[in-house]
């Protein structure tokens, strides 16, 4: 499998690149470019949430330990004393580090459930849900931070599978289809509670008509295309 560098630099470059793309369209504004970038790279990393020594994982559980003490300790500042909430803060950040992680770690086994296309296409329209429903933010940003999600995703479970075949004999290693999969026997209950919840995330999707329209109309990318060569190479080539 690639490791965690070259998820994170492909992941960067694909969606830097697609993003750029959208943007220079007018599909998407400032905010939106950025947005993008970063959540195909967050994508590109997703995957390995389910391996125990990955940076991915320890740096989310470190992040959010800190963050959930630090909840506790603003939640109870005014009727505690320092001592309760030094001591509060430690706690915290401990159950959070040690016994949440520990039992997540428990929980996952790496390129398990996690490890595939329906999970990472839940956490795509996931995305698009939060966007649209709960941040109330424009339909199309929404749809376009839910794709570039998955898509990030789908880069990094590419290179997992392009690494699974040792292109000097042309063989394929032990751990060919195990990264970019859709379905495990042995997971089969998983998979199947996996399928009904993305059945039912597609069935009350946000509106996918008005975004596939503004996708299919040629004005944006015609603009894209007078602007895709600097304005001396274009008077060089007239």
């Amino acid at each position: 499998m690639a490791n965690f560098k070259t998820h994170l630099n492909v992941a960067f470059m694909v969606s830097g690149t697609m993003s750029l793309m959208v943007y220079k369209a007018g599909l998407i504004d400032d905010s939106g470019f950025l947005m993008c970038v970063a959540l195909g790279t967050i994508g590109g990393l997703l995957p390995d949430l389910d391996s125990d020594n990955s940076t991915p994982i320890k740096l989310g559980f470190n992040i959010t330990s800190f963050i959930f003490a630090f909840g506790l300790v603003m939640h109870w500042r005014s009727e505690l004393s320092l001592l309760a909430l030094i001591a509060l803060w430690l706690a915290g950040y401990g159950l959070m580090r040690y016994v949440v992680f520990s039992i997540f770690t428990n929980m996952t086994v790496h390129r398990g459930v996690i490890h595939s296309v329906p999970y990472m296409a839940i956490m795509g329209l996931g995305m698009t849900y939060v966007s649209y429903d709960i941040l109330h933010l424009p339909l199309t940003a929404s749809w376009f931070y839910g794709l570039f999600l998955f898509g990030g995703a789908m880069v990094h479970l590419a290179l997992d599978e392009l690494y699974s075949v040792n292109l000097s004999n042309m063989k394929m290693k032990r751990s060919s289809g195990t990264a970019m999969k859709f379905y495990q026997h042995k997971d089969k209950w998983w998979y199947l509670l996996l399928y009904v919840i993305l059945a039912l995330l597609v069935y009350f999707a946000p509106p996918f008509d008005e975004f596939w329209q503004q996708l299919r109309d040629p004005a944006p990318w015609a603009k894209l295309k007078l602007g895709l060569w600097p304005e001396l190479i274009k008077n060089w080539l007239n």
